[in-house]
C-alpha cells in the first residue's frame, strides 16, 4: 500500500508543488492548512506515515505543532520545512522531535529522499520496539495487528481476563496467532516484565516431558549430571504459556493437574515440593471436549483450564486485517533484509484478500517473506507471489541499443564502448557541487571532450554531430585547452592554429 504524506503549511502554492512532487514518487498525499488542521485530522485518525511542516505559519506555529504532536502520542516522522536555515531553528526543530530538516524551496529529489529515509528510520524504531517489548515481556493488545470485528472481541476479552488471574484457553487453527495473544495476556497484567516461557507440550520428547516442566535433581536419572530447573521454575513470578496442550500424555496431565491445584511442583528426583508461583496460559488447536469425550484428554484438567476460553479467528474469518498485515510484515522484513519495498499494489492486496490461507497468518508472513525477497520493484506485485496468482515474474527484455538524434541509427561500435563504459550519472554536469548552475563554458568544454570520446577523435562527426563548423570545433578545442585528444584532432587543431 502506498505511503501517506501529510504536508502541512499555509502557502497553497508549496502545497500543491509538494503534493506533484510526492504524487510522481508514489506517495498518497493529504494536506493540511495549519497546525490545528494537522492535529484534528490525526486526532481523528487520518492516515499520516510522514509529516513535511512549515516552521512560521499563522495560527499554531510548526514547532509548537510537533510538540502538541509527540504530548499527543503521534510518533510519525517529522520533516521541517523552513524559508530560514538558521542553526536556532535547525536545533529548535531537532530537539521538538523532527527527524529531517529541509530549506525552501527544496529540490525534488531532496524531499523524496528525505521522506524515503525517515520512513525507513521509522521502520527502524517500529521493529527495535516491537523486539524490545517481546523480550522484556510488554507485548499489549494494541500489538496485535488488525481492527475487525473478529478482532476486537478478542482484544476486549483479552484485555478483561488478563487484569485477573483467571485460567486462560485460547483455542484456533494453527497459525492463527495464539502465542501473540497470550504474550499480549501477559503484558497487560501485573505480571508483565516478569518472565514469559513458552512451551510446546507437542514438541516434546515422551521421555522428558516431566524433566522439562517440572525439573529434575543431579543423578535422578541416566546423564542428569546436573540439576535442572523445569519450566514451571523458570516461569516462577510470570507466565508460563503451554502451547498445544492437547498433545501433553495422559499421565503428565495428572502431575500437570497437581501444580495448578497445589502451586508447587516435584522435580525428578526431588525430595521435597517446590512453591511456584505462575500464571498457566493454554492453547490449543485442537477440540478438547471431543477428545475428553474419547478418552485423549483428562476431564478434570480440562475443566481446570478452560476456565475463560479465548478463541483466535481464523484469518478467512477477518480478510479485512489482510491490509494491515501485509503492511506490518513489509515494514518488518524490510529491516532484517535491507529492503526498500514501499509495500503492496492494490491489484495485489485485491489477490492476497481473495486467497483461502489454510495456514492463516503464518502463512501470510511466509508469503509476504518470499515476495520481498523476490521483489524488484517499490511495490510487490501479483507475480512476486506465484504459488497464489499463479504467475511468473516477467522476463526482462534485452535492451536495444540507444539510437542517434540525427539519424536513428544505433552509434558506431567505438561509441556503444565509450558508453558502456560511462559512469552511471550524468557525464555532463549541469550544477556544481552547491547546487548551482555552471557556467556556459564549462558545460561545452565538457559537452566536447564527451564527443571526443565518443567519436574516438573523428572531428567532423563530433562537428556535425554537436551542428558546429569544424573551424569553429578546433577554435574552441584550442580556446578551452582540452586535451587527451586523437592523432586527427590534434593535427586539425594545429592546421587552425597556423591558419590563424
Amino acid at each position: 500500500m502506498a505511503k501517506t504524506v501529510l504536508v502541512v503549511d499555509d502557502d497553497p502554492t508549496q502545497r500543491r508543488l509538494i503534493q506533484g512532487v510526492l504524487e510522481r514518487e508514489g506517495f498518497l498525499v493529504a494536506a493540511a492548512e495549519g497546525g490545528e488542521q494537522a492535529l484534528d485530522r490525526l486526532i481523528s485518525g487520518g492516515p499520516a506515515d510522514v509529516v513535511l511542516l512549515d516552521l512560521v505559519m499563522p495560527g499554531l506555529p510548526g514547532v509548537t505543532t510537533l510538540k502538541e504532536m509527540r504530548t499527543r502520542g503521534f510518533n510519525q516522522p517529522v520533516i521541517v520545512l523552513t524559508a530560514s536555515g538558521g542553526i536556532d531553528t535547525v536545533v529548535q526543530a531537532m530537539q521538538a522531535g523532527a527527524q529531517d530538516f529541509l530549506v525552501k524551496p527544496a529540490a525534488p529529489e531532496r524531499i523524496a529522499v528525505s521522506i524515503r529515509n525517515a520512513l525507513k528510520m521509522g521502520e527502524l524504531t517500529a521493529e527495535v520496539d516491537r523486539l524490545k517489548k517481546r523480550v522484556t515481556g510488554q507485548t499489549t493488545f494494541d500489538d496485535l495487528i488488525g481492527t475487525s470485528p473478529a478482532m476486537d472481541l478478542v482484544k476486549r476479552m483479552g484485555e478483561r481476563a488478563a487484569r485477573s488471574s483467571i485460567p486462560i484457553l485460547v483455542t484456533g487453527e494453527s497459525g492463527v496467532g495464539k502465542e501473540l495473544i497470550a504474550r499480549a495476556l501477559h503484558g497487560c497484567s501485573e505480571r508483565a516484565g516478569k518472565p514469559f516461557v513458552a512451551v510446546n507440550c507437542g514438541a516434546l520428547p515422551e521421555n522428558l516431558v516431566e524433566s522439562i516442566l517440572f525439573g529434575h535433581e543431579k543423578g535422578s536419572f541416566t546423564g542428569a549430571t546436573d540439576r535442572h530447573l523445569g519450566k514451571f521454575q523458570e516461569a516462577h513470578g510470570g507466565t508460563l504459556f503451554l502451547d498445544e496442550i492437547g498433545e501433553l500424555p495422559l499421565d503428565m496431565q495428572v502431575k500437570l493437574l497437581r501444580a495448578l491445584q497445589e502451586g508447587e511442583v516435584d522435580a525428578v528426583g526431588g525430595k521435597r515440593p517446590t512453591k511456584v508461583d505462575v500464571r498457566v496460559i493454554s492453547a490449543t488447536n485442537r477440540d478438547l471436549a471431543r477428545a475428553v469425550s474419547s478418552g485423549g484428554f483428562r476431564e478434570d484438567l480440562f475443566y481446570r483450564l478452560n476456565v475463560f476460553p479465548i478463541e483466535a479467528p481464523s484469518l478467512r474469518e477477518r480478510t479485512q486485517d489482510i491490509p494491515a498485515l501485509v503492511e506490518h510484515f513489509v515494514r518488518r522484513f524490510n529491516v532484517e533484509e535491507g529492503k526498500g519495498v514501499v509495500g503492496a499494489t492494490s491489484e495485489t492486496v485485491q489477490l492476497l484478500m481473495a486467497h483461502d490461507w489454510p495456514g492463516n497468518v503464518r502463512q501470510l508472513e511466509n508469503a509476504v517473506y518470499r515476495a520481498i525477497v523476490l521483489a524488484d520493484g517499490p511495490y510487490l506485485q501479483p507475480h512476486d507471489f506465484p504459488s497464489i496468482s499463479g504467475l511468473k515474474p516477467p522476463v526482462a527484455e534485452p535492451s536495444a541499443a540507444p539510437p542517434t538524434a540525427a539519424s536513428g541509427l544505433a552509434p558506431p561500435p567505438s561509441a556503444q564502448a565509450f558508453i558502456a563504459d560511462m559512469p552511471k550519472e550524468a557525464p555532463v554536469r549541469i550544477l556544481d557541487d552547491r547546487g548551482h548552475l555552471r557556467t556556459l563554458e564549462e558545460i561545452e568544454k565538457d559537452l566536447i571532450q564527451l564527443a571526443i570520446g565518443i567519436y574516438s577523435g573523428h572531428m567532423s562527426e563530433v562537428a556535425r554531430r554537436l551542428g558546429i563548423g569544424r573551424s569553429t570545433l578546433y577554435r574552441k578545442v584550442r580556446e578551452q585547452g582540452i586535451d587527451g585528444l586523437g592523432e586527427e584532432a590534434e593535427a586539425g587543431v594545429e592546421s587552425e592554429a597556423e591558419a590563424a
